[in-house]
């Protein structure tokens, strides 16, 4: 079902949130029929649910990015895959998903159909249900054309047990491909400094990676690069397991496409948000065969053991002429509002 002008407008209004006709009329006739669930009951104030057997995982997510609408993708697909990715990293199968948005007034009715379709459209792909939603309409100005919130529940296998605590001295670091493209390519979008360039942001669900680590024996942790990027991941194990973090920097994937923007703009690839990319810990016995099962999936192709868990504070990056430098944590973030 599409939109009528005469029903919605070409804009989203305040009325489109006052409780009203319109507002009733934006979720029945826009929301509805795109987010992939028929069955969705927009009358009542709560969605009953019914989950498989196992652990019941939880995670909310939050999503804004200038612009709505990247190379590669839109807010409305970033959303499902940020927080399907959430739960999947943690081991878990997605099941449903809860859905908030927050529109600016004087946002295009046809941009906002275009990305509840995406978002629709993504929902789909990860095989889970919209059971549950709701929209705000705030004044023009208070917002950036669009803010999704995003509640996702899974459920996870009994005895499947990841974290950062399980990471040992000697453990082996992967990525399942190349680094820093989302952040590169929602740059791109915005034309600053006036540059222009085909890379496509790297967002997507990241399920078959991470379910076929789930088959190799000794998988310790698994996380998406997202703010902050593989740095910062590796800061965080680096943290948590009060031991060093070792990085190669020659065989960390990075694109030429991406690789070139950083260098002419004096970005670092590695502090730079991927929205579609696992890093994950394993066993050193277990790393050969964790790459293997990636770089078998067209989403692995690229994929890399990057670098060791080892002694000492910090994360290290080991160059390819035999120097070492530390990444320091970052600060000051270069490219806001991308995820």
């Amino acid at each position: 079902m599409s939109i009528r002008d005469d029903d919605l407008g070409d804009t989203v209004t305040l009325a489109h949130g006052n409780g009203g006709r319109l507002m009733r009329l934006l979720i029945t006739r826009l929301f509805k029929p795109h987010l992939g669930n028929p069955a969705l009951d927009t009358e009542s104030d709560a969605a009953s649910i019914s989950l498989p057997p196992g652990d019941v995982m939880v995670t909310t997510d939050g999503f804004t990015v200038q612009p709505l609408q990247f190379p590669g993708g839109d807010i409305g697909a970033l959303a499902i895959d940020g927080v399907i990715n959430d739960l999947a990293v943690s081991g878990a199968m997605p099941v449903y998903v809860t859905l908030a948005a927050f529109i600016e007034e004087g946002l295009e009715m046809a941009v906002l159909e275009t990305i509840v379709k995406s978002l629709g459209a993504a929902a789909r792909e990860a095989g889970v249900q919209v059971v549950a939603g709701d929209t705000k309409v705030v004044p023009r100005g208070h917002g950036g054309g669009l803010y999704l919130a995003l509640t996702a529940i899974g459920v996870r296998a009994p005895g499947c047990e990841l974290g950062v605590g399980r990471i040992q001295a000697g453990d082996k670091i992967l990525v399942s491909g190349t680094v820093g493209d989302h952040g590169i390519a929602v740059m791109l979008a915005r034309e600053a400094f006036g540059l222009r360039g085909d890379i496509a942001s790297d967002a997507a669900i990241v399920l078959p990676l991470t379910k076929a680590l789930l088959e190799v024996p000794g998988l310790r942790f698994m996380r998406d690069p997202t703010r902050g990027g593989l740095a910062t991941v590796a800061h965080e194990i680096a943290q948590a397991c009060r031991l060093g973090v070792i990085l190669e920097e020659a065989v960390i994937p990075i694109s030429p496409a991406t690789a070139s923007v950083c260098d002419i703009l004096g970005y670092d690839a590695l502090y730079l948000a991927s929205e579609g990319r696992v890093v994950a810990v394993l066993a050193p016995a277990a790393a050969p065969a964790a790459l293997a099962a990636w770089q078998a999936l067209e989403a692995g192709q690229n994929a890399a053991i990057i670098g060791t868990v080892g002694v000492g504070r910090g994360v290290q990056l080991c160059t390819p002429i035999g120097g070492a430098r530390y990444l320091p944590e970052l600060e000051a973030d270069a490219l806001p509002r991308i995820c």
